[in-house]
């Protein structure tokens, strides 16, 4: 082989074959396309609908995804920050899309409709969409109030439907739009097109699922940052049941907190006087009632303990522990309402902990003497307020217990009246 002819070899061997050219990213001209499609399709939401279909095996919709979605929002390409490129010519728009559809929640549920199909038909668009949404959430600002509604509406029932996960709210806790209040006004009309497709309880779940239950607060600036505001502002708006999920959620976050603290300052055998003092700020501090403490008082006391294995040793070391934490669990059993729920929860612990089943009636009369709990409380729990966990176990046990009571209220009935 002669050397002259080395260099056409390497020249064909390398020569460029037409797939191997790099495609133009070119998104006008897909734009073009799809405006033009819109525009032929009028108003009629089916035959966009087939038209999105039939032109997805045409076009690159995995590449335009970002045009393609704009377009059906806005009506036209956007520029970062949600500015319409478009502006000054009309005919590289389209006013069939969401924004230009009635404020109404059945107009924008059929839009909703065209999203499903798209999505359904091609499901790589799904990642794409949810990308888009969460673009459109930090560009609120650059759209007037009526089409910040219509997003709203859109997005609602396209989170009842499942179509978008409820992670995308995040975009809306940016400063930027928190500051300015659009956040929260959004999010009122948001849940209320979730709600109107669904319910609460989809709303709230969903929120769970997504950690977002705890973060709703961040919808307002942080000088507003508290449940009073956000419960005013949503119950106004209509959504009384998210306010009512916000107190019990922050009230939640706050016991487990709570009880955190407690379990670390019983197992180190803090002073009950210590322990009273700070249970009593925290009270004070997060607005919670004696009856939401004093549950966690009677698990974080039994939470303290290795307990013996053996049941007939387990009933000594129970009343030996409870009779040293009674005056603590004393201060916080002041209302009736407290006692009937520290009784339940030590029915409940008795029932769940085999070991303790016959040491029921021996730690509420010890709760008795120590002042813990009144008679009234027990008499209350032995007629009605007991739980079904064991129901017939216990109130046998406490039978004897109840009738001595019952008898020693009588006698003192009949000595006041001698007297």
């Amino acid at each position: 082989m002669n050397k002259n002819q080395k260099p056409v070899l390497t020249g064909q061997r390398f020569k460029t074959r037409k797939r191997d050219e790099k495609e133009k990213f070119e998104p006008t001209v897909f734009r073009d396309t799809i405006v033009q499609g819109l525009n032929e399709a009028g108003n009629d939401l089916e035959a966009i609908a087939k038209f999105l279909d039939a032109t997805g095996s045409r076009l690159d919709y995995r590449r335009y995804a970002d045009t393609l979605f704009d377009i059906l929002v806005a009506g036209s390409m956007l520029a970062p920050g949600g500015t319409r490129i478009d502006d000054n010519d009309k005919t590289k728009m389209t006013s069939h899309c969401v924004f230009f559809a009635e404020e109404d929640h059945d107009a924008i549920r059929n839009y909703a409709q065209v999203f499903n199909k798209l999505i359904r038909r091609y499901k790589y668009l799904e990642k794409a969409f949810e990308d888009e949404i969460k673009k459109l959430l930090l560009f609120l600002k650059a759209f007037t109030e009526t089409e910040q509604t219509k997003l709203a509406m859109l997005s609602g029932i396209l989170l009842a439907n499942g179509t978008l996960p409820a992670t995308i709210l995040t975009s809306l806790f940016t400063d930027n739009i928190v500051k300015e209040g659009i956040a929260a006004s959004f999010a009122v009309k948001l849940f209320k097109a979730w709600m109107a497709e669904k319910d609460a309880n989809s709303v709230t779940s969903a929120l769970r699922k997504a950690n977002l239950d705890k973060r709703l607060l961040e919808l307002f600036p942080a000088n507003r940052q508290n449940v009073d505001h956000f419960a005013k502002y949503f119950t106004e708006a209509g959504l009384k049941e998210l306010s009512d999920f916000l107190r019990v959620q922050q009230s939640l976050g706050t016991r487990k907190e709570l009880q955190k603290e407690l379990q670390e300052r019983l197992s180190q055998e803090c002073p009950i006087k210590e322990v009273v003092l700070y249970v009593k700020e925290e009270m004070k501090r997060n607005e919670l009632p004696e009856p939401a403490v004093i549950g966690l008082l009677w698990t974080c006391v039994m939470n303290a303990v290795e307990w013996n294995k053996k049941e007939e040793l387990v009933a000594e070391q129970a009343l030996k522990h409870l009779k040293q934490y009674a005056p603590l669990l004393a201060v916080f059993s002041t209302q009736g309402q407290s006692e009937l729920i520290l009784l339940q929860k030590v029915q409940e612990y008795c029932y769940d902990n085999i070991h303790f089943m016959k040491a029921f009636q021996k730690i509420v009369v010890l709760f008795y003497k120590a002042d813990v709990l009144s008679e009234e409380a027990i008499l209350k729990w032995y007629k009605e307020a007991h739980v079904a966990k064991g129901k017939s176990v216990f109130l046998d046990q406490m039978k004897k217990f109840v009738e001595w009571l019952q008898n020693a209220e009588e006698e003192s009935e009949s000595e006041g009246e001698e007297n």
